[in-house]
């Protein structure tokens, strides 16, 4: 039994290792602009999953595209195998998923939950002691699949109404509810008559008065453009921020140009996420500024840079009442209400040792349902 375990964990590492090689790679490809932002434009289209996960299905769909398996290059809707039963829908013989990084989660319990080091782990079935706080906790990854509606037949998915905004134009309550967001944090917004009134510049954050400008002579379209990414300074780069989620490897106060880019890549992907046409969003060369960081490997800094793009740009749709495209799951999909659990004697997976792009709870918030 043993040794049949140890050739199922070794076959397990074998699968995570191979997912691990292909998304270094395709991630190491986004060293353009151009590119930088069409792996932003699709991740807004699937914010339901990690950046690194979005990058996986990207690639592999293309692959399955090039060999005649699906019909277009681009996915829309994504489900594991019992998910698309769910919805009536079944994986049509022949065609593979997609391999995602899914968690490994375990619970813990604690007297004292101040304390780091008093964490005891619970074995399957275990409950807390009385007097115990629990809390369920990423240990390590998995392999597991997808697969696109393409892959599959059966019920049609349910209409969802998509945003129709005009030429020029923003949605409705689009500007309305990031000026709402803005004031939240604590930053009044000033409408400028011009860019010469604040220094040639579309748009300006300042810490020290806390006040943000946006000038007035852009059309609509362009005028929320330019609110969401001073949100996106405010929101990823105020002392406060940085003091709370930044991450040491990537210093935004040492490093305008990836400031710029983050908050730059925030407001591509608020767009994106309403159907506005971002072909001529400004995006710097990734290179430029990935390559800029001493000491740091480039394609460490897209990935940690484009997760907390993703993150902050969710938490700003999330409180958005606006029309807004697809996240990439199903319609009517009801995402699972627990996360797959380890048995207490399993040892994490070599995936725990991927570099950390978000806090830990978050990570293991969002990946629910995967």
């Amino acid at each position: 039994m043993r040794h049949q375990t140890r050739e199922a964990q070794e076959v397990r590492e074998a699968k995570l290792d191979a997912l691990h090689t292909k998304l270094t790679e395709s991630v190491g490809a986004l060293v353009s602009g151009e590119d930088w932002r069409r792996a932003l434009e699709f991740a807004a289209r699937f914010r339901s999953r990690s950046f690194n996960n979005t990058m996986l299905i990207y690639i592999q769909h293309n692959e399955a595209f090039q060999l005649g398996r699906v019909p277009a290059p681009i996915p829309t809707y994504v489900a594991g195998f019992k998910q698309w039963q769910t919805l009536g829908r079944q994986v049509m013989k022949g065609q593979s998923g997609y391999g995602i990084l899914a968690p490994v989660t375990a619970r813990f319990a604690s007297r004292t939950p101040r304390n780091n080091d008093s964490w005891r782990r619970l074995g399957r079935g275990e409950r807390p002691q009385p007097g115990e706080a629990t809390r369920t906790k990423m240990i390590g990854l998995r392999p597991a699949y997808v697969w696109d509606v393409s892959q599959t037949d059966g019920e049609p998915l349910p209409e969802q109404p998509a945003p129709t905004p005009l030429s020029g134009r923003a949605p409705a309550g689009f500007w309305d509810g990031l000026a709402a967001q803005v004031e939240a944090h604590g930053f009044t917004l000033q409408q400028v008559s011009n860019a010469g009134s604040i220094g040639g510049a579309n748009g300006l954050t300042d810490f020290t008065t806390r006040q943000v400008s946006v000038r007035i002579d852009m059309d609509d379209a362009a005028r929320v453009k330019t609110l969401a990414h001073e949100l996106g300074h405010v929101m990823l780069h105020s002392p406060d921020a940085r003091g709370a989620t930044y991450d040491a490897a990537v210093d935004a106060a040492l490093h305008r140009g990836i400031a710029e880019v983050e908050a730059e890549s925030v407001a591509l992907m608020i767009g994106a996420a309403h159907g506005l046409d971002t072909t001529s969003y400004t995006v710097p060369y990734v290179s430029s500024w990935a390559s800029s960081v001493p000491g740091t490997d480039p394609v460490e800094v897209v990935q940690a840079t484009a997760e907390r793009v993703r993150t902050t740009s969710l938490r700003m749709l999330d409180k958005l009442d606006t029309a807004q495209v697809g996240d990439g799951d199903p319609p009517g999909l009801v995402r699972e209400t627990s996360q797959r659990q380890a048995p207490a004697r399993q040892a994490p997976t070599r995936g725990t040792d991927t570099p950390a792009v978000r806090p830990a709870d978050e990570q293991t918030q969002q990946v629910v349902g995967l």
